[in-house]
């Protein structure tokens, strides 16, 4: 059995995920509002603009004067305009209030084992910290979810100034959680950033692989959770 002291959890398709996909709410809201746009235009839209976004300002924006607000007002924007939608006053409004609706657990649900486990593995005395690429939302994300109370510390990539896969972020929650390598465990669902990165900073690691998910780099099965409920037999198997 694994001797751990802290386990470090990412976010996002971990132990959330979103009720529907990102065009569909931007529709609805657009909608809402007197506009007709297409959730499937608008998801192609929003990908497109993400990942341009992403890859000129890394991590929000961090270190190049854009707040992660405006980072993810000019995304939001984009997106729609992308997608037909040029009124200004109307992209602003848009804009503004779908940021603050992403913090809402209307737009969040839990996915299956996430409150279960979580709560057993703090019964067994694991110090539990959150290690997301995310903005300064997740706190309030996570206690709408009802999920914060579970953490001693939520590190995301904008606070630390560093992105998973970057090894600093993994390093500052060793601090966080007073935790030498060896003693703490990460659990997520992407190789490169959760599994991979976690291992690379001397940590042990989880992946969560749901079934029906394409297959991604081989990893040893007993590193592997189809769901999050196996997590402690694994634990206990290491």
């Amino acid at each position: 059995m694994l001797r751990l002291r802290l386990l470090t959890w990412d976010v996002k398709d971990t132990l959330l995920r979103l009720r529907q996909p990102v065009g569909q709410s931007y529709a609805a809201e657009a909608r809402a509002q007197g506009l007709q746009v297409q959730p499937e235009a608008l998801g192609r839209s929003f990908r497109e603009v993400y990942g341009a976004q992403s890859r000129r300002f890394p991590n929000y924006g961090h270190g190049q004067g854009l707040s992660s607000r405006q980072w993810w007002l000019d995304v939001v924007k984009q997106s729609f305009k992308l997608s037909g939608v040029q009124d200004e006053a109307a992209l602003t409004k848009l804009a503004e209030k779908l940021y603050r609706d992403y913090c809402s657990s209307n737009n969040w649900e839990l996915l299956p084992g996430a409150a279960e486990t979580l709560s057993r593995c703090r019964q067994l005395g694991f110090r539990m910290g959150v290690v997301s690429n995310f903005d300064g939302r997740l706190e309030a994300i996570l206690s709408n979810c009802n999920l914060r109370h579970h953490f001693e510390f939520v590190l995301t990539s904008e606070a630390a100034g560093f992105a998973k896969p970057d090894g600093r972020i993994f390093e500052q929650a060793l601090r966080l959680g007073g935790a030498r390598p060896e003693q703490a465990a990460h659990i997520g669902d992407d190789y490169s950033r959760d599994y991979r990165a976690a291992r690379a900073a001397g940590m042990h690691s989880f992946l969560l692989r749901a079934a029906g998910h394409a297959e991604g780099p081989e990893v040893p099965p007993e590193h592997v959770l189809p769901t999050l409920s196996h997590l402690l037999a694994r634990i206990e198997k290491e």
